[in-house]
């Protein structure tokens, strides 16, 4: 009898995520599409890019490159307070995610409430001695009142102990419902006597796999305008929700030249008995030595992803 209820309870459990995400993919197809009510990026550019440094930095310069270097990604969906200052704990001291080269998060608040009103990214890069890129999308007033008076935005980092040029600010194409913009950042890392060009990417959700995948490509124009930086990390969060969008990730990457170690169904969210491959991490110019996913740390529903690669 018990292992009958567990198994009712495991098919309803399956049939109301099924029911959120048809419900979230028909909404999308209604909002994405409603141009009149969703304004184009102007004025916000400068204030939603914020670089800096530490004020006491730890990261020793060096004249030429470690023979590896090592990666991190994590979407921390908007830790702070003790928890925040645990994730940094892990990325200082943390055997497989402590003293990375370059660390790409999503998900990371700036003066938002619920995380304690705090920049994220620049307590991190403090705490650490580290250096820090920031950029979020838009806000356009017409998102879900999720926040208050005075609260600022979400958006996506990069750290690294090693100096950082060349930022960029991308807003992906596409709004999901309400108007939701996702961004993107990149910045070329300089270690050692080499460069390598990273980006942290935060995708939308809920919007059909062919605009998932131009959002997904508009990393790769950009990187267009850096074809002299040979050694390319792309990594975040694509929210590859079903089987498609995986497929269409990979074949999007693989054709521009780029491999990863991890594979197509390696899970990097999960929550209740739901478990999907939503994180990525791809190199270019970079040979991977090892890799793995932490799924012991819980701060977030997704799990950090570390790698590995021959600079």
């Amino acid at each position: 009898m018990r292992r009958l209820l567990s198994a009712r309870r495991i098919a309803v459990c399956v049939g109301v995520v099924a029911c959120l995400v048809a419900f979230a993919h028909v909404r999308a197809l209604v909002a994405s599409d409603d141009k009149r009510r969703c304004v184009a990026d102007t004025h916000e550019a400068a204030r939603l890019l914020e670089t800096g440094s530490a004020a006491k930095p730890q990261g020793a310069a060096t004249a030429s490159a470690p023979a590896d270097i090592k990666i991190v990604s994590y979407n921390m969906r908007w830790r702070g307070g003790e928890e925040l200052r645990a994730i940094t704990k892990l990325l200082r001291d943390d055997p497989q995610l402590g003293g990375a080269d370059v660390v790409g998060l999503q998900e990371v608040d700036r003066r938002r409430k619920r995380s304690g009103s705090v920049n994220a990214a620049r307590q991190m890069a403090d705490e650490l001695g580290w250096n820090y890129a920031w950029a979020a999308a838009p806000n356009d007033g017409t998102k879900r009142g999720d926040r208050g008076a005075g609260e600022d935005e979400t958006g996506v980092a990069i750290l690294s102990p090693h100096p950082m040029g060349d930022v960029t600010r991308l807003v992906l194409p596409h709004a999901g419902p309400d108007c939701q913009r996702r961004a993107a950042v990149g910045a070329t890392v300089r270690i050692g006597n080499r460069d390598v060009r990273v980006y942290s990417v935060h995708a939308e959700t809920r919007i059909p796999v062919e605009r998932k995948v131009e959002q997904w490509r508009a990393i790769l124009d950009d990187l267009k305008s850096h074809e002299k930086t040979g050694r390319v990390v792309v990594l975040g969060d694509f929210n590859t929700i079903k089987e498609k969008d995986v497929r269409a990730a990979r074949r999007l990457f693989t054709d521009a030249g780029f491999t990863t170690p991890f594979a197509d169904d390696d899970v990097t969210w999960e929550i209740f008995i739901v478990a999907l491959k939503l994180d990525w991490l791809w190199l270019r110019g970079l040979q991977p030595t090892a890799h793995g996913v932490r799924r012991n740390v819980t701060y977030s529903d997704h799990y950090p992803l570390w790698l590995k690669a021959k600079i």
